[in-house]
């Protein structure tokens, strides 16, 4: 009797170990297929992620699966398409000829980078290469000498952006210095400008940080001027 009872559970634990489960239903798929609600009323808490996996639910199929935190964005990831920098010296003036006329870009380089993916920007004709399409934010400010000449400026010189798109290059902000007349004897030129503006962008676009109207700039004030910029995407 014993070896017949012996025999059953044998079969019983095999049948067991090779069938699938289900809980209100009759056709399990999986080898615990739950047609309801789970609870679970005890679980241990941890106070780190290492060394353990998430369990998410496939809304397809329903199915239970587990994957590793360093998969998931939980919101605190760097924006992919920011980039500034600083040039505190040695600024130059250069003339690319596909700029429009007037405008000569500043040459940065990814050397004076300050935040960002230095694969953004393009030594070769100093831009910032866009990502994606999108509205960006992008800030920029340009300091001539000591930002105060004690003369107005000829030509109408100020600060610009340009969006070259597809071998066409264009003008999409400027701001001149600003002078003033004091006195008959006393002209000044503010020479300290900015531009805080969105603008709307395509993936491959190239920005351009430069001077407009700058032909008759003194240029031993460019080696001692200041200029930064930062660009980034804030919306689809």
């Amino acid at each position: 009797m014993k070896i017949k009872i012996l025999k059953f559970a044998l079969i019983l634990i095999t049948t067991f170990n090779n069938a699938q489960i289900g809980i209100l239903t009759k056709d399990p798929q999986a080898i615990l297929d739950v047609n309801g609600n789970t609870m679970i009323r005890q679980v241990p808490q941890t106070t780190t992620l290492s060394g353990y996996q998430l369990l998410l639910l496939n809304q397809n199929n329903s199915e239970v699966s587990q994957i590793s935190p360093d998969n998931i964005n939980f919101g605190g990831s760097k924006n992919q398409s920011i980039y500034s920098a600083q040039k505190k010296s040695g600024i130059n003036l250069l003339n690319i000829g596909i700029l429009p006329s007037g405008f000569r870009t500043i040459n940065f380089t990814t050397a004076e980078k300050t935040v960002g993916n230095s694969s953004l920007f393009s030594d070769s004709d100093n831009t910032y290469i866009v990502p994606a399409n999108g509205i960006y934010m992008i800030g920029y400010t340009f300091r001539y000498g000591t930002g105060l000449q004690a003369s107005l400026l000829t030509n109408t010189p100020g600060i610009g952006i340009v969006r070259t798109r597809a071998n066409t290059a264009t003008l999409i902000d400027s701001r001149d210095f600003s002078g003033v007349n004091l006195s008959i004897l006393l002209s000044l030129t503010i020479s300290d400008s900015s531009i805080n503006s969105l603008y709307e962008l395509q993936k491959d676009d190239k920005i351009s940080f430069g001077l407009v109207g700058s032909n008759l700039l003194n240029v031993g004030l460019l080696g001692s001027s200041t200029s930064s910029f930062y660009i980034f995407k804030i919306s689809d």
